[in-house]
């Protein structure tokens, strides 16, 4: 099948991350799709080859080429829509295929698209109850068809999470130590801790406990936000003289490919992550992690932070210690068990992993559910 996806980057990293996942995991299947999108700007690092045509069975089309009638003259029609994340296709785009198929397509030997909504990730219960229903189009050149809303998420009535077939063949043969090396990572057994957020208020305190506990940590910092927030830290350190903060040394990564940030999570004993791609990532791993969630103006991701703990079962301080990281209301210092607890955190991030693997993946209920349809 033919798949159009669209993009309108919000977060830089985390919307076109899911989308070029679910574009090459496709394309595996495959399939043949085209990626829309106004920002592949990531992509160079994300996915090299991507742009310039290298990944078999996918394309990057500019955004604004989908309003082009002298481009769209020459596409084949999708069988397949799939808005991102809310946004919406140019209205070009839609009349130009809705003119040629007509209503239903009775004037067409194409049927008109499954017309499909990937909604936000979730474990909140609106996800269950909005999963798969339709969206009757009420008006414009594409009257009388129907989108469907489609929700990735943690329960069999979701449409599960993005997981390639390869995944845990590649993980059970991963060897970290070759891993950190390639990538000139001095490593000598320290624990080791991942750091991708945004600016978490909590940063600097869990820096510091991890510079006075009794084992050294080697914190492996992703490049972007989170190394100009730990760069601001070290600004204050250096007026002390402490660029290397007793147990804790700090390691600067580049950017890093879909690939190998999957490697660094494997890596590393605790994951701290961000946004929907790296959290769904760190699920898979299976190591204790801290999810800086996406703040939202109306503190809505505090509902789904909570639900999100729900699903995981986790434990009160793991909870505690999240709430800290979001900069939401929490009753004790969750500094004071962090190390302690790292390891029943570890047990209920495997148990959660172990779960969620026997669920069918994202791009596998997404195609059952585009042959259900047409």
């Amino acid at each position: 099948m033919q798949w159009d996806i669209f993009c309108r980057v919000v977060d830089n990293f985390g919307d076109i991350g899911i989308c070029w996942r679910l574009s090459q995991q496709m394309a595996a299947a495959g399939h043949s799709v085209r990626l829309w999108v106004d920002d592949a700007s990531a992509l160079r690092w994300m996915a090299p080859g991507a742009l310039e045509g290298h990944v078999v069975g996918v394309s990057v089309l500019d955004w604004a080429l989908s309003a082009d009638a002298p481009t769209l003259a020459t596409l084949t029609p999708a069988d397949v829509w799939i808005e991102a994340f809310g946004c919406e296709i140019a209205p070009e785009f839609v009349a130009t295929y809705a003119a040629s198929m007509g209503a239903n397509g009775q004037n067409s030997p194409h049927k008109p698209p499954v017309w499909i909504n990937l909604e936000y990730l979730s474990a909140e219960p609106y996800a269950e109850r909005c999963h798969g229903l339709p969206s009757p189009v009420m008006h414009g050149p594409a009257k009388a068809w129907t989108k469907h809303f489609f929700y990735p998420g943690f329960t069999d009535r979701t449409g599960g999470l993005l997981r390639e077939p390869d995944l845990d063949r590649r993980q059970s043969g991963f060897d970290r130590s070759t891993w950190l090396g390639r990538h000139g990572i001095q490593w000598t057994g320290e624990r080791l801790v991942s750091l991708f957020c945004y600016e978490p208020p909590l940063l600097e305190a869990f820096l510091d406990t991890l510079a006075h506990a009794d084992t050294p940590t080697q914190l492996l910092v992703t490049h972007g936000r989170a190394t100009q927030a730990v760069r601001h830290l070290e600004e204050k350190w250096l007026q002390r003289s402490l660029v290397k903060r007793g147990q804790l040394s700090i390691s600067y990564l580049p950017p890093l490919t879909q690939n190998d940030y999957d490697h660094l999570l494997w890596a590393c004993d605790f994951n701290c992550v961000r946004g929907e791609d790296s959290i769904v990532r760190a699920l898979w791993a299976g190591k204790p992690f801290v999810w800086n969630i996406y703040p939202q103006d109306d503190n809505a991701h505090h509902d789904k932070l909570n639900a999100f703990l729900d699903m995981l079962d986790a434990s009160p301080s793991w909870r505690q210690f999240h709430s800290a990281w979001n900069a939401m209301p929490h009753a004790a210092n969750p500094l004071i068990t962090l190390l302690k607890d790292w390891p029943q955190w570890a047990l209920q991030a495997e148990a959660a992993r172990q779960r969620l693997c026997a669920q069918d993946d994202l791009a596998s209920q997404l195609i059952g559910f585009v042959q259900k349809n047409r």
